[in-house]
């Protein structure tokens, strides 16, 4: 088991004065399976009222106006977690089986359509199909699908931005994990397994020393349906989901779970800027 406290900084510095601001955050986690929220807390600069709810996908939201001249918005989110390894049974559910079980609920029927920024191009469907056409049940037909995806796609920042689809960083076969993911759900759903965007974080050193403070960042991964309960896989690591994740808030798709979104009266220019520290407490 670890214990992490994550410090995510982030917020906007405009190129003149802003008169009003109305925003929503998705910054602070939520206890649940592998993982307990210890504390958490959120910071809003200027000095705003808030008010806190779960949205429909179950991430917690604090949404917050601002209507006092500011040139910059500042957030810090601060959280201490404890996070437990997540096992991986393998599942035996047939695809006709998952056929079935995935039209009994909207939770799973709502994973299978495609959204603008999932959608795949013909190679990646064609990918998908092939490693079905193994004769392999769903679940690991799944998993192999999305280590096929993540070792296509190379890990490169400055090639995509939030508003690039899967199909554009196919097309450059380079991207950062929110475009792995987008691919790995698109080649998922193509093949009739519901499956969902993931938005956290990843301590990115396993060797940490107790009390360690490292930069970190964002991070998204996928889960899908087996059939009697969501499994998850990280695609842009290879790995699975363990004890160095920190699930934020689940989707369809990135637009469901950005850290920091709104609109503000004020100057066109605007400057985003990011931090994370990462601290493994024990």
């Amino acid at each position: 088991m670890n214990r992490l406290r994550i410090k995510h900084m982030t917020g906007f510095r405009y190129g003149g004065e802003v008169t009003a601001s109305y925003n929503e955050a998705r910054m602070l986690p939520t206890s649940g399976d592998g993982q307990l929220v210890l504390y958490s807390n959120l910071e809003i600069l200027p000095i705003s009222a808030h008010h806190t709810y779960v949205d429909y996908w179950g991430s917690r939201v604090s949404s917050f106006e601002i209507l006092t001249p500011h040139r910059e918005l500042a957030l810090t989110a601060t959280s201490l977690v404890e996070v437990r390894p997540r096992d991986h049974p393998s599942h035996d559910t047939t695809w006709p089986e998952l056929e079935v079980s995935a039209e009994k609920a909207t939770e799973y029927v709502e994973q299978l359509k495609q959204t603008k920024l999932t959608a795949p191009p013909a190679e990646v469907v064609k990918l998908a199909t092939s490693i079905v056409g193994k004769g392999e049940r769903p679940c690991e037909a799944a998993l192999e699908i999305c280590q096929a995806i993540g070792e296509a796609v190379e890990y490169m920042q400055g090639v995509t931005g939030v508003h690039t689809t899967a199909a554009e960083a196919w097309a450059h076969r380079k991207g950062v994990c929110q475009d792995i993911a987008h691919l790995a759900i698109g080649a998922l759903r193509s093949v009739g397994v519901p499956a969902r965007y993931v938005s956290g974080y990843l301590h990115p050193r396993p060797t940490a020393e107790i009390g360690e403070t490292v930069a970190g960042e964002s991070h998204a991964w996928v889960e899908w349906f087996c059939g009697g309960e969501w499994r998850g896989f990280d695609p842009t690591n290879q790995i699975d989901i363990g004890d160095r994740h920190v699930t934020v808030g689940r989707g369809r798709d990135y637009n469901d779970v950005p850290p920091l979104r709104g609109v503000y009266a004020g100057p066109f220019k605007s400057e985003l800027f990011v931090t994370v520290e990462i601290t493994r407490e024990s």
